[in-house]
C-alpha cells in the first residue's frame, strides 16, 4: 500500500477537463464509504492525498484496487509498478527485478501511453522540463526505482523527507561519477578482492569468513566514511559480525597487514594477558587522515562474540558516550556504522530493541547507517525458511528509516546509494538502511560446503563473474583505465600483501592490546598497567555528607510544587541528617554526590530508575501544575560539578544493558549504573552477561567498570521478583574454590580486585553500599560490579548507617564480624553463623527471641566474590569451639551455598563441615503461597538455631 502515494498518481493531463469529465463518468458504485465522499477533481492544492499526507487514503485506494482494479481512476493503479518501487532480489544474478503489468491490464492503450501530462510539483523526474509523454514518464520512473536500486521510503510521513529522497533519485542524470572516482571505486575494490584472494592462497584451510560474493562492501563503507568526513565528523565507531571483518580491519580502519597475518600463525604464543578471542571476533581503534576529505579521522571497530547482533547496542552506547564527552549534542561529530547479515538483522530480536533507542532522549545517537550485507542466505537455510518478511530489512520500518536495496554487481550504484545514506544521516540525523543484496561464493566458512543444502543457487553462483573483473572490463570499455593500469594496480596491492607477510613471521608474540576497541589514554601506565595497587579511604567529611543530605530532602528550584507524600519522604530524610544517619537511598545520594563533586560523571540507567521500582529513590522531581516540568536536584549540589544522567529506559533489558556496557566503555572517570527493575529480569540480558560483561577482559583485554543493581530477596512475592540469580554470577567468577591465595600478599584485596573477572557484593547496611560505590571509582582500575540490591531493607529501620561509618579513614567492608556478646566471650560460641544480604536480620531478630547472643556468632560476607579468605580465617580461628554453617533464604540449589562452601573449606584446610541452614532445593526460585513462605523461613531459622540439628551428621 506504501507503493501508491506516488507522483504517477499526481499526473494531470494537459486537457484537463476531460480527463474531470472520464473520472465522472466511469466512477463506479460501491460499497467502500471513501468513494462516496472522495473528490477526485479537488484542487492540487486542497487535496491531501495529492500532497502526499495522507496513508489511510492510500491504504483505503490500495484495497478497493485489489478487490476491483476498475474501482479506482485508470491512471492510478500505474504508481504501482512505475512509482518508487520495492527492489526484488533476483537469486540467479543477484539483481533487482520490478515485476510490470502490461499496460492493457488498466484500460490503457497505446494511444494512452503518448498523452503530454503536466508534471506535479512533487516529482523531479522532468528536470528542467514540465509536461512529459506518459511513456516517458514510465521511463524516466523506471530508471529512477527499477534498475539496480530500489528504494523503500512511501512509508515515512513527513513529507520534507520523502521529497528529500525523490529528489536524490529522480533527478535525471544524478548519477554521475568523474574518471577519477570511478578509479578510486576500481582501486578500493581491487583492495578488498585481491585481500581475501591472498588470505586463501596462504592459509586455504583456515576459517577466515571472508567477503567473497559482497567485495563493494569495502568501497562502500570508505564513501560512508568520506562523505561523512566532508559533513564534519571525526569520529566512526563501528559494528559488525564476523564476515568479512578482517578486510574491514585491513582495508577501512588500515590495521597492519602484518598484525592480521600474523594471527594465523599457529605456533604464536599468546601473551600474559588474557585468554584472547579468534581473529574475526577482535576489534581496533585507529587516528589517521581521510584521503578524500584530508581531514583526519578516528575509526573504532568494536569486538563482538559470535552473537551476531548483540554488539549493535554496545556501540550505540559508546557512540553516545564519545558525543557526551565531546558536547556533540546533534551527532554532527560522532556517528556509528552498524553492518548486520540478512538473516541476523531480519532474525534478532536485539535489532528492533537497537531501533527503538534510536530516538529516546537520553539513548539517541543522531542517526545510524545500517549496512546490510545481504547474501540471500543464512548459513544454510534459505530466505524463505529465515523470516516472514518479505525484505530482511523491514524491521527498519518501525522508526521510518529509508532502506536502499542496491545490486552489488553494480559498484557505482552502490557507492550513490552509501553517499545518499551519508548525506541522508547528516541531513535528518536518523538511522537510514543500505541493503546490499549480494552472494556468498563459499560455504558458511571456507570449509562449509554449500552444494549440500544449496545446489542450484551454487551453480548459478559459479558462474557468476567477480564484481572487479566486471567492473575492471567496464572501465576499461569505457576508456577509463587500460588493461596494464588495472593489472598495475593488483600488482601494487599484492606487493604490500606480500612484504606484510614477510614482516609477520618476525612476530613471536600475539598481543592481544594491540587489537584494543576502547583505549583509555592516561589512565594506565603506558605498558597499560595500573598506576598504583591501592586504594584510598572512601570515606567523606562531615560537612561533604551533610551538605548532600540536605539537597537531597529539599527541593532546590523556586515555585516548584512536590507531591504531597514525596514531601514527607524528604522531610524524613531532612530528619535522618540531623540524626547523622541514612537510608538507602540517601547513602546512594551521598555516593554519587561526593562523585559529582569530584568531576565523575555518573549515568543510571533502566526501568523506572527515576523514582525506583520501590519509590525510594526519587532523583527526578516532578511539578504536580506544570506539565514537563521537572528537577533533578543532584545538579543543583556544587558549582562545578560533573553532570549527572538519570533516566527511565525503555523496557528492554538486552538492548538497554549493552548499550549502557557501550557507554561505561568510553572513559573510566564516569560511573555507569545499569538497575533491572527487578533482579530476575537481567536473565533477557543474559548475552550481554555472558559475552561482554564476565569475560570482555579477558577475551579482548578490555576493562569495563559498568554497574549491576539487581533487586533480590525472598520476600513472599513469589517465584518472579525474587532472586535476582547470584548463583548464576558466582558460577562464572574465575577464581579456584581449591586454592588458598597468598593471605601475607601486601594489597592482598586490591591484588584480588585486580585479578578477577567481576566483583560481586551483597551488602547488608547502607554505609557499606555507599563504600562500594565510591570504590568502584577510586580503584586503580576497572572490573564490573555486580550489586545484590534490597526491597523491604531500603524501609527497614534497622537497616540504618550512621555517618560515624562514612567518615575519612572508613572503606567497604568486605567482612561485617559478629560485634555483639558472642565476640565479647568467643570461646563460649557454640556455632558460628555465615550469611549475606537481608537473611541477617531475619538471623539476628529469632537469635535475640530465644536469647542466644551468646551461643551464636553471625558474620556477614559483604563480598562474595572475589572471595574474602584472609578475614574468614581470621573469623573462624576467633571462635575455636564453634561449628560453621552458612546461612542463607535461597534454595539449597540456588543462592551462595555451592560458591562459599569450597571456599570456607579451602580457608580451614577442611578442618570442619561447613553445614547447611536454608531452604530445600527447588526448581522455581520461590514459592507463590504466602504461607508456604513464611513456614520455609521458620524451618531455616529453627535449623540455624538449634545447636543439636547437626550431630547426626558428624
Amino acid at each position: 500500500m506504501f507503493h501508491l502515494r506516488t507522483c504517477a498518481a499526481k499526473l494531470r493531463p494537459l486537457t484537463a477537463s476531460q480527463t474531470v469529465k472520464t473520472f465522472s463518468q466511469n466512477r463506479p458504485a460501491a460499497a467502500r464509504t471513501f468513494q462516496q465522499i472522495r473528490c477526485y477533481s479537488a484542487p492540487v492544492a486542497a487535496e491531501p492525498f495529492l500532497s502526499g499526507t495522507s496513508s489511510n487514503y492510500v491504504e483505503e485506494m490500495y484495497c478497493a484496487w485489489l478487490e476491483n482494479p476498475k474501482s479506482v481512476h485508470k491512471f492510478l493503479p500505474l504508481s504501482i509498478n512505475c512509482g518508487p518501487c520495492m527492489a526484488v532480489p533476483h537469486p540467479s544474478s543477484s539483481g533487482l527485478s520490478c515485476p510490470h503489468r502490461p499496460a492493457g491490464f488498466y484500460g490503457l492503450d497505446e494511444s494512452d501511453l503518448d498523452k503530454v501530462f503536466h508534471l506535479p510539483t512533487t516529482t523531479f523526474i522532468g528536470g528542467q522540463e514540465s509536461a512529459l509523454p506518459l511513456r516517458e514518464i514510465i521511463r524516466r520512473l523506471e530508471m529512477a526505482y527499477c534498475q539496480h536500486i530500489g528504494v523503500e521510503f512511501m512509508f515515512i510521513n513527513d513529507l520534507e523527507q520523502c521529497q528529500w529522497i525523490r529528489q536524490k533519485f529522480e533527478t535525471p542524470g544524478i548519477m554521475q561519477f568523474t574518471n577519477e572516482e570511478k578509479r578510486t571505486l576500481l582501486a578500493r575494490l581491487v583492495r578488498s578482492t585481491r585481500f581475501e584472494e591472498f588470505l586463501q592462497r596462504k592459509w586455504s584451510s583456515e576459517k577466515r569468513f571472508g567477503l567473497e560474493g559482497c567485495e563493494v562492501l569495502i568501497p562502500a563503507l570508505k564513501t560512508i566514511i568520506d562523505k561523512s568526513s566532508e559533513n564534519g565528523v571525526d569520529y566512526v565507531i563501528m559494528g559488525m559480525p564476523h564476515r568479512g571483518r578482517l578486510n574491514v580491519l585491513a582495508n577501512v580502519i588500515r590495521k597492519e597487514l602484518e598484525q592480521i597475518f600474523c594471527q594465523f600463525d599457529s605456533k604464536l604464543e599468546a601473551a600474559d594477558e588474557g585468554s584472547g578471542d579468534v581473529k574475526y571476533h577482535l576489534g581496533m581503534y585507529h587516528r589517521r587522515i581521510n584521503r578524500v576529505t584530508d581531514r583526519n579521522i578516528t575509526l573504532s571497530l568494536v569486538a563482538n562474540p559470535s552473537h551476531l547482533e548483540a554488539a549493535d547496542p554496545v556501540v550505540m552506547g559508546k557512540t553516545k558516550a564519545e558525543q557526551f564527552y565531546c558536547g556533540d549534542t546533534e551527532g554532527k561529530k560522532v556517528m556509528s556504522i552498524l553492518l548486520h547479515g540478512d538473516a541476523a538483522f531480519a532474525g534478532q530480536g536485539i535489532v528492533y530493541e537497537t531501533f527503538h533507542l534510536s530516538d529516546l532522549p537520553s539513548y539517541t545517537t543522531h542517526g545510524t547507517v545500517h549496512v546490510v550485507v545481504n547474501n540471500q542466505i543464512g548459513f544454510t537455510t534459505d530466505p524463505r525458511m529465515a523470516r516472514s518478511s518479505p525484505y530482511p530489512t523491514d524491521v527498519a520500518r518501525v522508526v521510518n528509516a529509508p532502506i536502499f536495496h542496491v545490486n552489488s554487481d553494480d559498484p557505482e550504484a552502490v557507492m550513490y546509494v552509501c553517499k545518499v545514506a551519508a548525506e541522508w544521516r547528516s541531513t535528518f540525523h536518523k538511522d537510514v538502511v543500505v541493503d546490499l543484496v549480494c552472494y556468498r561464493r563459499n560455504g558458511h566458512n571456507e570449509m562449509d560446503e554449500p552444494m549440500f543444502t544449496q545446489p542450484l543457487m551454487y551453480k548459478q553462483i559459479r558462474k557468476q563473474k567477480p564484481v572487479l573483473q566486471k567492473y575492471a572490463e567496464l572501465l576499461v570499455s569505457q576508456g577509463v583505465v587500460n588493461q596494464p593500469e588495472y593489472e598495475e594496480e593488483i600488482s601494487k596491492y599484492d606487493k604490500i600483501c606480500e612484504e606484510a607477510f614477510a614482516r609477520s613471521k618476525d612476530e613471536k608474540i600475539l598481543h592481544i592490546k594491540h587489537w584494543l576497541d576502547s583505549p583509555w589514554p592516561g589512565f594506565f601506565t603506558l605498558d597499560g598497567q595500573p598506576r598504583s595497587m591501592s586504594c584510598p579511604s572512601t570515606g567523606l567529611t562531615e560537612d561533604i555528607l551533610t551538605h548532600i543530605g540536605n539537597v537531597a530532602s529539599s527541593v532546590p528550584v523556586e515555585n516548584f510544587t512536590i507531591h504531597g507524600g514525596l514531601s514527607r519522604i524528604l522531610k524524613t530524610r531532612g530528619e535522618m541528617v540531623k540524626n547523622r544517619t541514612v537510608d538507602w537511598a540517601l547513602a546512594e545520594y551521598m555516593a554519587f554526590g561526593s562523585l559529582l563533586k569530584e568531576g565523575i560523571h555518573i549515568r543510571l540507567s533502566g526501568q523506572d530508575v527515576e523514582r525506583g521500582t520501590f519509590s525510594h529513590r526519587h532523583h527526578v522531581l516532578h511539578d504536580q501544575n506544570v506539565d514537563k516540568r521537572t528537577c533533578i536536584p543532584m545538579n543543583h549540589l556544587w558549582p562545578n560539578q560533573a553532570p549527572y544522567t538519570v533516566c527511565n529506559s525503555s523496557l528492554s533489558e538486552y538492548g538497554v544493558l549493552g548499550f549502557e556496557l557501550g557507554f561505561a566503555m568510553a572513559s573510566p572517570n564516569a560511573l555507569v549504573l545499569w538497575e533491572a527493575q527487578f533482579g530476575d529480569f537481567h536473565n533477557t540480558a543474559q548475552c550481554i552477561i555472558d559475552q561482554f560483561i564476565c569475560p570482555g577482559q579477558a577475551k579482548w583485554v578490555r576493562q569495563n567498570g559498568i554497574v549491576l543493581l539487581l533487586p533480590h530477596g525472598m520476600e513472599g512475592m513469589g517465584p518472579e521478583h525474587s532472586s535476582a540469580r547470584p548463583e548464576r554470577f558466582l558460577q562464572m567468577c574465575n577464581d579456584d574454590p581449591d586454592v588458598l591465595p597468598d593471605l601475607k600478599e601486601a594489597n592482598f584485596d586490591i591484588n584480588q580486585l585486580y585479578d578477577c573477572n567481576w566483583v560481586v557484593v551483597n551488602c547488608s547496611t547502607p554505609g557499606n553500599f555507599f563504600h562500594v560505590l565510591r570504590r568502584q571509582i577510586l580503584l586503580p582500575f576497572r572490573k564490573p560490579l555486580i550489586i545484590f540490591t534490597p526491597k523491604s531493607l531500603l524501609r527497614h529501620p534497622e537497616a540504618r548507617s550512621s555517618f560515624d561509618e562514612m567518615l575519612p579513614g572508613t572503606h567497604f567492608q568486605r567482612v561485617i564480624p559478629e560485634d555483639g556478646p558472642a565476640a565479647q566471650n568467643p570461646e563460649n560460641v557454640k556455632r558460628l553463623l555465615f550469611c549475606t544480604g537481608k537473611v541477617y536480620y531475619d538471623l539476628t531478630r529469632e537469635r535475640k527471641a530465644r536469647d542466644m547472643v551468646g551461643q551464636v556468632a553471625i558474620t556477614r560476607i559483604e563480598q562474595l566474590s572475589p572471595f574474602p579468605f584472609d578475614l574468614l580465617l581470621k573469623e573462624v580461628q576467633k571462635y575455636p569451639n564453634a561449628e560453621l554453617a552458612w546461612c542463607q533464604e535461597e534454595h539449597k540449589n540456588q543462592g551462595y551455598y555451592d560458591y562459599v562452601k569450597p571456599r570456607l573449606r579451602t580457608t580451614i584446610s577442611r578442618a570442619k563441615p561447613v553445614w547447611y541452614a536454608g531452604r530445600d532445593p527447588a526448581a522455581a526460585p520461590a514459592t507463590g503461597n504466602k504461607k508456604t513462605h513464611l513456614t520455609e523461613l521458620q524451618r531455616l531459622l529453627d535449623t540455624a538455631f538449634d545447636l543439636d540439628v547437626f550431630k547426626n551428621f558428624s
